[in-house]
């Protein structure tokens, strides 16, 4: 029998509402990689799965994939920054240091700037490793032959991502007959941010800002704007105000981020101390919640994307794989959505959601997975399992068979009380 929606929803809430205990700020004081956010590296450190309930063997994968690592998404990035520096070089406010920074910046940002955007060999690596992983663990999968259907969004650095992980899964399984396509008819999942207007479903229910709190106001509070800027420049007035030194500084940490990702330079190193690298970590933190964490109902659609197409599984049609290739914006409203690892809670205060809500979950090239299970015995429940960047996820909303292990038929019980709860609107 379904649970209700009331019953479902409420658990989901009694759940989620305990407060996290783990000191979040330390983390990233101690790690460049986490302080980084969503421009770190992946991390290919995940545990190894847990063995199967016995008389069960995994028969489809349901993926959905960031692209690799790639130059700035942006190339304001690189421009804003030489901009302002060469405005204080002009005024004779730059520090030593600003006027190192200045030749340095020089010398570094004209091949990143033609390449805004694109994939570098790092993210090439990682979607081969991602899915010399999968074909690995999962072998049952695909050693029969069988179908993969890729789509990507029409980014260039996502379909070459999609690009290495296919070529890698032909690789190991040569028999895979590996479908892949870009249309952007496909961008409500793939990319809903980019989807034509007259696809982009919009759904009931938006969380409130936390405590109301705006991401200016938050980082207006936090940001040590005189230790920082005092580095480069004797005199920040040419900044503009507080948006400019905001901008300015925020450039800077996105780009100290990413930076590492192309080049073994490490001319930005020592703009930031520990804690500088732990807050700029925090306001970014909170401005991608904000965007993208904030607005999860949008991406309902691929929620039903992944029922729909497991489902075609289950009834044994469609492929043995379907693979998505997209940005950090779908899964850092994907994970909230799902209440992956506990993640749907909304907290009441800005303060409060970097407990919650950590953008160096999704690294580059970071990726969901769910795994479904059948028995060898005709008659049981369909089995899954969800990986979160290769690592067993829980579901706090749904019981567990065993370990990781979930029914199905309860997850479609809860997407139900979802799609019940957020319905579209009508425009």
């Amino acid at each position: 029998m379904r649970k209700t929606l009331s019953a479902l929803l409420l658990s989901l809430w009694a759940l989620c509402g305990s407060a996290q205990t783990f000191d979040v700020m330390d983390i990233v004081r101690n790690d460049r990689d986490k302080a980084s956010a969503c421009e770190g590296p992946y991390r290919f450190d995940a545990p190894a799965p847990t063995p199967a309930p016995r008389g069960y063997k995994p028969f489809y994968i349901s993926h959905y994939g960031r692209h690799g690592s790639r130059y700035a998404w942006d190339s304001g990035t690189y421009t804003r920054i030489h901009d302002r520096l060469l405005a204080a070089s002009g005024a004779g406010v730059l520090t030593e240091r600003g006027r190192q920074l200045l030749a340095d910046f020089e010398a570094f940002y004209e091949i990143p700037l033609i390449n805004t955007g694109d994939l570098v060999p790092l993210g090439w690596e990682q979607h081969r490793r991602i899915a010399e992983t999968m074909g690995r663990d999962y072998p049952e999968v695909f050693r029969r032959g069988g179908t993969v259907r890729a789509r990507g969004s029409v980014s260039t650095r996502a379909l070459v991502s999609m690009n290495s992980f296919t070529l890698a899964l032909q690789k190991m399984y040569p028999a895979l007959e590996i479908s892949a396509d870009s249309y952007h008819t496909n961008l409500p999942v793939t990319a809903r941010l980019n989807a034509p207007r007259q696809l982009a479903v919009e759904y009931a229910g938006r969380p409130t800002l936390p405590g109301g709190e705006t991401y200016p106001a938050f980082a207006a509070r936090k940001i040590d704007y005189p230790g920082i800027l005092g580095r480069l420049f004797t005199d920040d007035a040419f900044l503009g105000g507080a948006a400019g030194r905001m901008r300015l500084v925020m450039d800077l940490y996105d780009l100290w981020g990413g930076y590492h990702n192309y080049t073994d330079s490490d001319f930005l190193e020592d703009l930031f101390t520990p804690d500088q690298q732990a807050t700029l970590w925090e306001v970014a933190n909170y401005r991608d919640y904000t965007d993208h964490g904030f607005n999860r109902y949008r991406h309902i659609d691929l929620l039903k994307d992944f029922e729909r197409l497991a489902d075609e599984a289950i009834a044994g049609q469609g492929p043995c794989a379907d693979l998505r290739f997209g940005h950090d914006h779908v899964l850092n409203a994907f994970f909230p959505l799902l209440n992956l690892n506990g993640t749907g809670h909304m907290p009441d205060t800005a303060d409060e959601v970097k407990y919650w809500y950590q953008t160096y979950r999704t690294p580059m090239a970071s990726n969901i997975q769910f795994i479904l299970y059948r028995p060898r015995r005709a008659g049981g429940e369909i089995l899954f399992k969800v990986l979160h960047n290769g690592a067993e996820a829980t579901l706090p909303q749904l019981t567990p068979v065993s370990g990781p292990y979930y029914k199905w038929s309860d997850f479609k019980d809860w997407c139900a009380a979802l799609y019940e709860a957020h319905p579209p609107v009508v425009r």
